[in-house]
């Protein structure tokens, strides 16, 4: 089969046109997909009518999946399936997580010394307006940084820490992460800059939703640093926004990008499910986590 896309950024996202995910593909088509999702960072597949079980066989072409931590934001009949809404039950209590907030810009699972970094979303319920969701290409950031600022970051690793997120998402049922999550998710360090194991393109790899310094520099420093890096790289040269759509479902590289969500009107119905899938080492850049040494910008 023939793939018919459409490019949406020039070097970040492309459309796959009118492929059905629920049917079977074939392996030269999926040998096709593999190899667009290595080279952008965001596929976008429109008008799709999946079941969870249908969508979780179709992301599983593109890499094992992974269960997340938030065991309390799975689906019950497919647990790799993560529900994100602001939906509640009959009771009151939320279905799933992420609500209807702002959301600034993150990498998932950063916080992880190992991070699972690919990942899809596909849209069931949406608002009116809102909502819209960014993607950045830290690749051509990085290609464009001030000499100096590159040579500033060369070689070091930022501190991850799951616990800032948690604060920022402003429910007591989030900030109060339980004992196993902790467990699961201490502080890391992961390189800032990173090189493609194809290509050998350096990317930068960034969170401002979980990162609280950089290694052997003290706090105010590493966060200066940060902040400088942030506003660098986040330029709208960089960036692609996708306008959803009921039945989209966008895949995405964590490896080199970072993605932000709009906010919208809480009274307003939004629905999502959401994979993540580990992905191949020798295609796309992989965060080399390490545990920190400290949850400061020093080492103990």
């Amino acid at each position: 089969m023939t793939l018919e896309t459409r490019v949406l950024h020039p070097t970040l996202a492309v459309e796959i046109v009118g492929l059905p995910l629920w049917e079977t593909l074939d392996d030269p088509t999926v040998a096709t997909l593999r190899d667009l999702y290595s080279r952008y960072g965001v596929l976008v597949f429109r008008r799709q009518a999946l079941s969870e079980r249908e969508l979780a066989d179709f992301c599983a072409l593109l890499g094992p999946l992974e269960r997340t931590v938030r065991s309390d934001w799975a689906s019950p009949a497919v647990p790799e399936v993560t529900v994100l809404s602001n939906l509640k039950d009959g009771l009151g209590r939320n279905i799933g997580g992420l609500g209807d907030g702002e959301l600034q810009w993150h990498s998932d699972q950063s916080y992880m010394e190992k991070p699972a970094t690919g990942a899809a979303l596909y849209a069931l319920e949406l608002p009116p307006e809102g909502g819209e969701t960014f993607w950045v290409d830290l690749r051509a950031a990085y290609a464009k940084l001030p000499r100096p600022l590159r040579a500033q970051i060369t070689g070091k690793r930022g501190i991850f820490d799951y616990a800032k997120r948690l604060a920022g998402y402003g429910r007591d049922s989030d900030q109060q992460i339980s004992e196993e999550a902790r467990r699961l998710t201490p502080p890391v360090t992961h390189a800032l800059v990173r090189a493609h194991p194809e290509t050998g393109d350096r990317s930068l790899y960034l969170d401002s939703t979980t990162t609280i310094g950089i290694d052997y520099m003290d706090i105010s420093s590493g966060m200066a640093l940060l902040d400088e890096i942030y506003a660098a790289a986040t330029r709208d040269e960089f960036v692609y926004a996708h306008q959803w759509q009921v039945g989209d479902l966008v895949v995405w590289d964590n490896g080199f990008t970072m993605h932000r969500r709009t906010p919208f009107n809480p009274g307003a119905r939004r629905l999502m499910k959401r994979m993540t899938m580990n992905l191949d080492k020798y295609r796309h850049v992989l965060p080399d986590g390490r545990l920190a040494q400290s949850e400061v910008g020093m080492p103990i």
